[in-house]
Order: structure tokens, then C-alpha cells, then sequence
């Protein structure tokens, strides 16, 4: 089953400011991915994936 970036951290009880923090980003630009405005690089996608524990074909992207 696919899940959003958002759900991935809603399901992890982060707050938008934590899982920036947590995976060195901006808030905006965790924004951005969650809302489908930008897409995250290759190296920034095993960070979310070893971060949220889940494999890059569980995530969906917009």
C-alpha cells in the first residue's frame, strides 16, 4: 500500500518542524514535497526512506 509523505509523517507523530529537523531540510522544503510542488533527489529519497522505514515504492509522490 502507498503512502504519501504526509501520511508517512503523520503516522510517525511528527510535526512538519520535526521531521525537517530530523532529516536536515528546510520546513519548505518539506512542504514542498509533501504537496507534490517538488520532488525530492535520489540521495534525499534514502534519507525518507531509512527515516520512515519504508521502501521508495511505498511512497507516493504527486
Amino acid at each position: 500500500m502507498k503512502m504519501t509523505l504526509r501520511a508517512l509523517r503523520v503516522n510517525k507523530r511528527k510535526t512538519q518542524h520535526e521531521a525537517a529537523k530530523d532529516l536536515n531540510i528546510s520546513i519548505d522544503t518539506l512542504k514542498n514535497y509533501e504537496s507534490g510542488r517538488t520532488y525530492p533527489d535520489v540521495p534525499m529519497i534514502r534519507r525518507i526512506e531509512a527515516y520512515y522505514g519504508v521502501n521508495y515504492d511505498s511512497i507516493e509522490f504527486f
